[in-house]
């Protein structure tokens, strides 16, 4: 039975079905990019315009999602079945250049968002829009929906002085849209003049969560394995800027967080008092790759039991902050690089602010330091609205 939330993917068919017929196709994709059937969109493409795909490009973690962490780069290479070229657009350049761009006529992209701030598909995305405009290209994304829902958005708005390839524009780390909407906002906002055109989804509404689209979750990127890993995720990716361990190496990537010398006695009965909508179960974990390979772990799974209550950014900022205080001689920030970024501090790049850092570190309250950053995300969610494409 096909699910209550139909996708931009399979929508395509009923859209541009003339425009595209004589046009050289690109696309940009990875696994998660296939409809309820768990057809590819590089076939439905070919079915549907056949000879016409020239182009393919992936972004982090490969075509094929292969790559497991940040700076591990894939290589260009070619299709089996098309003999087309597979550019990596996470090689020797994050940006696509002109050259493979001649191809192609119009670029397609279909790829799975998480909808924070941290994750560079919304990036790619932005600088092949960007390309595009350049070189006389058109642009048509097709819709998909935003995992964490479109009702909830939550942190500080990034500055420009901690712009990177983990936050490129001013957005809040999570930003409350689909991968859709947040390019039409990026193309609108920061004036790139994109030929843009998203193919919307059908019976998706903001206040769904993955469970409510009927849809079964591939993976986009190989540690965001569910959608539950999704949800903590805005809060849970600023442990990538220490040396507590994220998770990764274990089944349980970014909804289990720790380090050998975490005191969980210490910390879980101010998380379960202090953060609504989940529990934070004291658990051991040893990772198999990462941070404290090899070395057990003192740490808590999240378990999110009330979606709608849940911030999770905040939630992980005062799990940060109690840490901090908890072990001021065994927890450290973690150095560069980060993200190709060779001298700014990780964690700020990924914050988007270094005045957070130095709260977090001042004991400021939580709720100090969020009172801070409400006006400018009030003032995104109002303009973002304008990006909007679904009640």
């Amino acid at each position: 039975m096909p699910p209550c939330v139909t996708i931009g993917l399979e929508n395509l068919k009923h859209r541009f079905a003339s425009e595209l017929k004589d046009r050289r196709i690109g696309l940009l994709a990875n696994p998660a990019s296939v409809d309820f059937q768990f057809c590819h969109a590089v076939q439905v493409i070919q079915d549907l315009f056949p000879g016409r795909l020239t182009t393919l490009f992936s972004p982090q973690h490969g075509f094929y999602a292969e790559k497991q962490d940040n700076m591990i780069e894939s290589p260009h290479g070619k299709d089996p079945e098309l003999g087309i070229p597979i550019y990596s657009l996470y090689s020797h350049t994050r940006i696509p250049t002109t050259q493979m761009f001649d191809n192609l006529d119009t670029l397609i992209v279909d790829i799975q968002d998480v909808g924070t701030r941290v994750y560079t598909f919304i990036y790619t995305i932005s600088y092949c829009m960007e390309l595009a405009a350049h070189t006389g290209k058109s642009v048509i994304i097709l819709d998909r929906p935003n995992p964490i829902g479109g009702t909830r958005v939550e942190g500080n708005v990034l500055k420009p002085e901690c712009a990177s390839f983990v936050g490129r524009f001013p957005i809040p780390m999570r930003h409350g849209m689909t991968v859709g909407e947040i390019c039409r906002y990026f193309n609108q906002a920061f004036q790139i003049g994109c030929d843009l055109t998203v193919v919307p989804m059908s019976g998706w509404k903001r206040s769904m969560y993955w469970h409510d689209t009927g849809r079964t979750w591939i993976l986009p990127s190989p540690n965001l394995p569910t959608p539950l890993s999704c949800m903590v995720y805005p809060g849970q990716v600023i442990f990538e800027g220490t040396n507590i361990s994220e998770g990764r190496g274990t089944t349980l990537p970014f909804e289990c967080f720790g380090a050998p010398f975490m005191d969980t006695a210490a910390m879980a009965p101010i998380l379960n008092r202090d953060v609504a909508g989940a529990s934070f179960r004291p658990m051991c974990f040893q990772p198999t790759s990462g941070k404290w390979q090899g070395q057990v772990c003192k740490g808590f799974h999240i378990h999110v039991t009330a979606p709608d209550d849940f911030e999770p950014y905040t939630a992980s900022l005062l799990a940060l902050q109690l840490i901090i205080k908890c072990h001021p001689d065994d927890f450290e920030f973690k150095p560069p690089p980060y993200e190709y970024e060779y001298e700014r501090l990780p964690m700020d790049l990924i914050l988007g602010d270094a005045a957070i850092r130095t709260d977090l570190c001042a004991m400021t309250a939580i709720r100090e330091i969020k009172a801070r950053w409400q006006l400018e995300l009030e003032t995104f969610i109002a303009e973002s609205q304008a990006s909007y494409l679904y009640d």
